[in-house]
């Protein structure tokens, strides 16, 4: 394929391009409001709750590389296709799962189909509008709202569908979006070209095995204690996996993930504020929906109603003023800032009271979390790619999107596990959750605060620019 003949069906295949980026993040948010209801009909427990997010978030996280990676050697129309019929079929069997165990798995395969739909879709967009720099600001332009949209529709679309239908339509609403997008792509996506090389399998079975069990080690440790044997054993067993992938990493001629990546500037450094960001984030998303629910008493139409300001606001100001901003000052001051805001908003999470007022006491906060958001997401993506090499941008997209799931998981464990820490053991009264939530907020603060710290401490600052194309 010639890539300085433009393809003339390069704006619908972006349409469907973008709408794919829109489901993957629905499914990350829609299921928020909808926790409570299915804590309720299927017996979660507190920390079993979080694994309705982790479960898909590990596997999305884990294997994002390989993604990347079966993407370049298969050709990334064909992962992509794959994907999203991995996505529509998990998405079904969660919908129509009873019991914990069913409804665990749908999430860990939605997270396998959309590890194989993220890196593919960014691949087919940089082929399409790489003959033109213009054209490829503006279709990440595009590409950034599509997330936001998602986001912002997910979160609203949960609260629907939890308060008039049930939630399991929270998944089953994948299934005709899922089969309208496979039956489009024959039409406008071109066959993409196929390399020669080998797949990591054990380096990506390892590396998802170790994010697993620290991750579970992490989620049990409350109730079998940090000091017993089931934990050491398991976070040794965390350690001895991740030794192994980077010992294979380093050893293979075509590895998973090449180490010397990390000696481009910024990409170490920006990958673990990433994942800060996201050990910020996530959490303060989790728990402020359960507030909301079980503290407050908003039903799910009304906490969806609730959190939509925020996601208005990241879309808002990621799309329209982001780009200006990076401009002006650069992407360090940024996402300094943009931490450092999230952190402030977090601390009045942490001081949230029983009979709070939405208004007062979840509006203000929820919009400068939004805010900081929005500022530090773009910076931080940037930091960890700006050093990369032109041949390794696709592999830094891929890590740095790795280090946020990552992030985003082991975050809400640790969060997860110092909630129950102050909680009554088998208290379910307004006044027993509150102190969990409030800890688990002040967690998430001081993950933000560390994020900040990181940025000045680690990351090189950039000149800022005239102008920044993505919106």
């Amino acid at each position: 394929m010639e890539l300085s003949r433009p393809d003339p069906k390069r704006w619908m295949a972006l349409a469907l391009l973008c709408a794919a980026q829109f489901i993957v993040i629905l499914d990350t948010s829609i299921i928020g409001v909808a926790l409570p209801a299915i804590q309720t009909d299927l017996g979660f427990s507190p920390g079993g709750l979080s694994w309705i997010f982790n479960a898909y978030v590990i596997a999305f996280g884990g294997l994002l590389l390989l993604g990347g990676r079966l993407s370049d050697l298969f050709g990334a129309r064909r992962i992509f296709t794959t994907g999203f019929v991995i996505l529509t079929a998990a998405s079904l069997l969660a919908g129509l799962a009873d019991s914990q165990e069913l409804l665990l798995a749908g999430r860990a395969l939605q997270g396998v189909g959309a590890a194989l739909i993220a890196p593919s879709a960014l691949t087919i967009v940089m082929r399409l509008f790489a003959h033109n720099g213009a054209e490829l600001g503006k279709a990440f332009g595009f590409w950034g709202a599509a997330a936001a949209a998602g986001g912002s529709a997910g979160v609203f679309l949960g609260g629907v569908i939890t308060e008039w239908l049930t939630w399991p339509w929270t998944f089953l609403i994948n299934v005709p979006l899922g089969l309208l997008v496979l039956a489009l792509i024959p039409a406008v996506l071109r066959k993409s070209p196929r390399s020669i090389g080998k797949v990591d399998w054990f380096g990506a079975i390892t590396v998802t095995g170790a994010l697993v069990t620290l991750v579970y080690a992490i989620v049990t440790a409350e109730t079998v204690g940090w000091a017993s044997a089931q934990i050491l054993i398991l976070l040794a067993v965390a350690a001895i996996l991740l030794v192994i992938f980077l010992v294979i990493q380093a050893a293979r001629r075509e590895p998973l993930l090449p180490l010397a990546i990390f000696k481009a500037p910024n990409l170490a450094a920006g990958n673990l504020v990433m994942g800060l960001l996201g050990a910020a984030w996530i959490p303060l998303w989790f728990f402020l929906n359960l507030y909301l629910q079980q503290i407050l008493g908003l039903s799910a139409l009304a906490s969806g109603l609730a959190l939509l300001p925020m996601t208005v606001m990241i879309m808002v100001v990621m799309v329209g003023f982001s780009g200006r901003l990076i401009g002006r000052f650069g992407p360090k001051a940024n996402l300094t800032i943009g931490l450092l805001l999230m952190g402030a908003a977090l601390l009045l999470f942490a001081n949230l009271p029983t009979d709070g007022s939405f208004w007062i006491n979840v509006l203000p906060a929820s919009l400068l979390a939004a805010l900081g958001m929005a500022l530090a997401y773009i910076p931080a993506t940037m930091s960890g790619m700006s050093g990369a090499k032109p041949e390794e941008t696709g592999l830094a997209s891929g890590l740095i999107n790795t280090t946020y799931q990552v992030g985003s998981a082991v975050g809400l464990a640790v969060m997860v596990a110092l909630a129950a820490s102050v909680a009554p053991h088998g208290g379910a009264e307004t006044a027993d959750l509150l102190p969990g939530f409030q800890t688990a907020f002040f967690g998430a603060a001081v993950a933000a605060f560390l994020g900040a710290a990181a940025t000045v401490a680690f990351v090189r600052g950039s000149a800022p620019q005239r102008e920044v194309p993505v919106g």
